[in-house]
């Protein structure tokens, strides 16, 4: 009986390890097949989130239209997804300069991005402008720069295309968020204050067109983390709250972000949240136990400030 049960668990581990990657390939050929000839518009198509949204939603057949603030860096995107396509399954993506920033051109661009096929199938909300400092210390004008970048600039070009998913009574807004809108974390507090302006806006906008059949989406990433760089091993120090806060800096790879964008399009998800046990019980113990989140940031502020004096 012993040696049996030696024999059957490998096999048993094997064979379930075969279910779960066929059914990994089944849904993600299924997701593809659903944004298949969609007219999907990428904001901050330059960006790692950006370019891997690209080329899932290119391969998947979707008619892209791609958005950036460099002509020449997204002629090159452009050339790499068409090098690796197969012509006879893909559409050839429309370029469009677009700054979110520059909130006065929206309403001409996004004119321009109809133009491009008549319609919006999905919007993705995307691009993202950060700055860190204590608030004594950034500028109102910078404030008001993220504000535009990370607020402003989506609700508006959202706002002049969404009367076209009306129209039609169909259509997708998915905003790409941080774990920030949910969470205010020190030093980041314009950034953290326009990513929950967005949340907010997002969350009251989807019950408002869900009468008419358009779906709006957030997915909530903790950081999204560069191409490159891999998570720091993690170990307990003497202080938790450096713990604490490394573990809720070790975001997802951009690759993770755009397939989950992917299947939140195909399955008209409205809230997903990726990120680690520690930066998800960030959130639980900010909302149920808001006290003793508040101290654990606070004695990590009062353990940084003293370390700089030191120096």
């Amino acid at each position: 009986m012993g040696v049996l049960a030696v024999l059957i668990l490998p096999l048993l581990v094997v064979g379930i390890s075969g279910i779960v990657y066929i059914y990994r390939t089944v849904t993600h050929l299924m997701s593809k097949s659903a944004v298949r000839s969609k007219v999907v518009v990428i904001t901050d198509a330059l960006s790692g989130v950006g370019k891997e949204c690209s080329r899932v939603f290119h391969t998947g057949g979707a008619r892209l239209v791609l958005c950036g603030k460099h002509l020449d860096k997204l002629e090159a995107l452009y050339d790499a997804l068409n090098s690796v396509a197969d012509p006879r399954a893909t559409f050839t993506p429309k370029l469009v300069l677009l700054d979110l920033s520059d909130v006065n051109c929206i309403q001409d661009v996004a004119k321009e991005i109809l133009d491009c096929y008549g319609c919006v199938d999905i919007l993705i909300n995307n691009a993202s402008t950060k700055v860190k400092g204590t608030v004594q210390n950034i500028s109102l004008e910078i404030d008001k720069k993220v504000m535009d970048a990370n607020y402003f600039g989506p609700i508006t070009l959202t706002k002049a295309l969404i009367p076209n998913m009306i129209s039609r009574r169909t259509g997708q807004v998915v905003l790409v968020n941080n774990i920030q809108g949910k969470v205010g974390v020190p030093f980041r507090g314009a950034y953290a204050a326009s990513k929950h302006a967005a949340l907010g806006f997002f969350d009251c906008l989807r019950a408002e067109l869900q009468e008419f059949g358009v779906c709006v989406s957030t997915v909530t990433p903790s950081f999204i983390r560069a191409s490159h760089v891999q998570p720091q091993a993690s170990n307990w120090e003497a202080s938790v709250w450096k713990f604490f806060f490394r573990k809720l800096a070790n975001g997802v790879h951009p690759v993770e972000v755009a397939d989950e964008i992917l299947r939140t399009v195909s399955r008209k998800k409205q809230e997903v949240f990726m990120a680690n046990p520690i930066a998800k019980a960030a959130v639980y113990i900010r909302t149920f136990f808001p006290e003793l989140f508040f101290a654990v940031v606070a004695a990590g502020v009062k353990d940084k400030q003293k370390i700089e004096d030191e120096k």
